[in-house]
């Protein structure tokens, strides 16, 4: 079983930085959960105040993996902006919000218990419409009526991480899946086609594609995504634009990207102008399982808090940052390979000595990073995703896993007998080559 910190403050030098920029990380109730009894009972108490109701709506983009292959990274991310602005646009318009950051393709909406499910269906049928005609890329939309916590901007709880599953796994593009209480909700006699999704249960229960619909009337929905996109603070325009993980002024170079479709120049431009090439280091942390959810959730969150704190105390004072600490995930960008092997072996020793298991992947190439409108930090690359996917998709408890491009630089820096470079830790030769084919692709990582 993992550790989980004693009762009482925090360690000091974790928690130097805003507590808004822990993004994902509610560390007010950490902190009141360690200083309690820690029982089932206690743990309902502190998350009863956050409770909410309501429809949790999650989208997923499809096809990201095809795009990618001839398009660059600045290309990628303007061509998902675009479905981002619509959905929110049109969810706005059903009486939603926003929760939390859209790094990404990732987006997520909150509507309250008293929307009409039928209101709420016609706008997600309205904003498919409309990326279908406007957008090249094609999201899922999953929801899901149900109770969870609000916790520093996002949504938290067994129901809100299984409707967040079944809309990233088992939704398709231009698809809008409902779960049976979305169904329930719904006026006898109600206008709308469902079929229902096999191999999709537990505890969201049976869920439904949403063929076919009466469509909600958004005037001006053309303009309004359009204009509601660009950067500013909420209300600046008149219109609030969705959660951007970007500076404004990328931002706007962005959207200019998204306005000339097809400006290799441009791309070029702009890819030079604010690509680096930078290490990320990425780990996700072990389970730490309970009798009852709620329990297991601030379990949960306590933990990645004493993981922050450790990560934070190794990580070395120019060259290095944290992105990140989010649920069982921690992610630092580092300017050079050599001192993100370092940090990624020291960071898996200060962890084992509080009992926290991780699995660690470390790949180097371009990637955009920078603080984003709400102080915070966030990253996208191709370096991101080979280090999840080394870390949680493929990787071994316990292990480190470079990349090809991390462990040839290791290699360089043994070669010229740079152990002061390396460290103690960082032997080349404790690090196996393994290969692996994910989604029909053969990948060469080193795990050690």
């Amino acid at each position: 079983m993992a550790y989980e910190p004693p009762a009482g403050p925090l360690t000091p030098g974790g928690f130097d930085t805003p507590r808004d920029v822990a993004a994902g990380l509610p560390l007010f109730l950490v902190e009141q959960w360690r200083a309690s009894d820690r029982t089932a009972g206690e743990a309902r108490r502190l998350l009863s105040r956050h409770e909410v109701r309501g429809y949790s709506v999650v989208s997923d983009s499809a096809g990201l993996t095809r795009l990618s292959q001839r398009l660059g990274l600045l290309e990628v991310l303007a061509l998902i902006d675009r479905p981002k602005r619509i959905l929110h646009a049109c969810a706005r318009a059903a009486g939603g919000r926003a929760v939390g950051v859209w790094a990404a393709d990732n987006a997520q909406l909150f509507h309250p218990d008293a929307v009409e499910a039928s209101t709420l269906l016609s706008a997600l049928l309205t904003a498919q419409d409309e990326i279908g005609r406007h957008c090249e890329v094609r999201i899922g939309i999953g929801v899901h009526l149900g109770s969870y916590y609000e916790l520093s901007g996002g949504l938290y709880g067994a129901e809100a991480d299984a409707a967040e599953e079944f809309a990233e796994n088992d939704t398709e593009g231009g698809e809008i899946a409902v779960t049976q209480a979305v169904v329930d909700r719904l006026p006898q006699g109600h206008p709308f086609a469902l079929a229902r999704k096999d191999g999709i249960g537990g505890l969201v229960g049976p869920v439904y594609q949403v063929l076919d619909g009466p469509r909600l009337a958004i005037p001006g929905l053309g303009e309004t995504w359009a204009a509601e996109g660009w950067p500013g603070e909420p209300g600046s325009t008149g219109q609030e634009h969705y959660p951007i993980p970007y500076s404004g002024a990328f931002y706007a170079d962005l959207l200019l990207l998204d306005s000339r479709p097809g400006d290799a120049e441009l791309a070029e431009r702009l890819a030079a102008e604010h690509l680096r090439e930078r290490t990320v280091v990425l780990i996700e942390r072990s389970a730490a399982p309970a009798d009852t959810p709620e329990v297991e959730l601030l379990r949960g969150l306590s933990l990645s808090a004493a993981m922050r704190d450790v990560g934070l105390s190794l990580l070395p004072p120019e060259g290095a940052v944290e992105i990140k600490v989010a649920g069982p995930l921690g992610i630092y960008l580092f300017d050079e390979p050599v001192p993100a092997v370092r940090f990624a072996l020291a960071l898996r020793t200060g962890l084992a000595e509080r009992e926290i298991v991780g699995r660690i992947g470390v790949a180097a190439g371009p990637v955009l990073a920078g603080r984003t409108p709400g102080g915070g930090w966030d990253i996208a690359g191709a370096p991101v995703n080979l280090a999840s996917k080394m870390a949680q998709d493929l990787g071994t408890p316990g292990r480190v896993h470079l990349s090809e491009a991390v462990h040839t630089a290791l290699v360089d820096h043994a070669a010229v007998g740079d152990h002061a470079a390396l460290g103690d830790h960082a032997d080349v030769a404790g690090f196996e080559a393994v290969r692996r084919t994910v989604s029909g692709v053969e990948m060469t990582y080193y795990e050690g």
